[in-house]
């Protein structure tokens, strides 16, 4: 089954936040890949976007995470193999701090928590994935209110933090809780009004550097017009 999601290119270039001769890290907009396109008729992923944007002579940087195309946020690359590799290691052994915002429709059962729901590709559905207890990977997501919205239809912001690092595993996690993220044509989330956009966003990032160890953090703030016109942005409180 086509993936039903339209055609949206991104209309931004991906923001350098820091760069060095190891690793670049980018505030990226969504609809742009974070790894190379599947196929001709996508668009260019990230680091072909920072092609003759970043200083030195290397060659172009491996995003060394994902984010969904319609995910915005942070994303790091290294310039390097060795870095790729070290960074890699830091993701592997749960050195790296990931949170997320997100807009959903509704609200939570309870205004904190920890689910643990294994996730599996849906056969019927690519790329959709769907909870599966039996042949699921193992999955676990927290989440806080950040703001409550009131009432059934209101919008909720909440702060997500992956545990695992599952393809689509906050998404399918939020769809699953009764809330889905706002824009989410693959979960149930209403689209309507909403900007045209997933409302899904790598807020902050924290990692070892790969060559020395220090410790560097990062935060991008979700900017909330449309859906919650009048506001300004709104950034990792606490």
């Amino acid at each position: 089954m086509a993936d039903p999601r339209p055609e949206r290119r991104p209309d931004a270039e991906p923001r350098i936040l820091y760069v060095d001769d190891a690793l670049v890290v980018v505030d990226k907009p969504p609809g742009m890949p974070s790894v190379p396109a599947r196929t001709s008729a996508d668009p260019p992923d990230v680091a072909r976007r920072l092609c003759g944007a970043l200083p030195g002579a290397r060659g172009m940087p491996e995003a060394v995470h994902r984010l969904d195309r319609d995910t915005s946020g942070l994303l790091v690359l290294a310039r390097t193999a060795e870095d790729r590799a070290a960074l890699g290691r830091a993701f592997e052994h749960g050195r790296v701090e990931k949170r997320y915002l997100a807009l959903v429709t509704g609200r939570p059962p309870a205004p904190a928590g920890l689910i643990h729901l294994p996730i599996a590709p849906d056969p019927l559905r690519p790329p959709a994935q769907r909870p599966c207890a039996t042949i699921g990977r193992r999955a676990c997501s927290r989440w806080r209110t950040v703001e409550d919205g009131g009432g059934a239809e209101g919008v909720t912001m909440l702060e997500l933090e992956p545990v695992t690092g599952r393809s689509h595993q906050l998404r399918v996690h939020m769809a699953w809780l009764g809330c889905p993220v706002l824009g989410d044509r693959l979960y149930g989330g209403a689209t309507e009004g909403q900007g045209g956009r997933l409302w899904l966003h790598a807020a902050r990032l924290a990692f070892p550097h790969p060559r020395d160890g220090r410790r560097m953090a990062f935060l991008a703030p979700l900017c909330l017009d449309p859906p919650r016109a009048g506001r300004g942005a709104w950034a990792e409180r606490g």
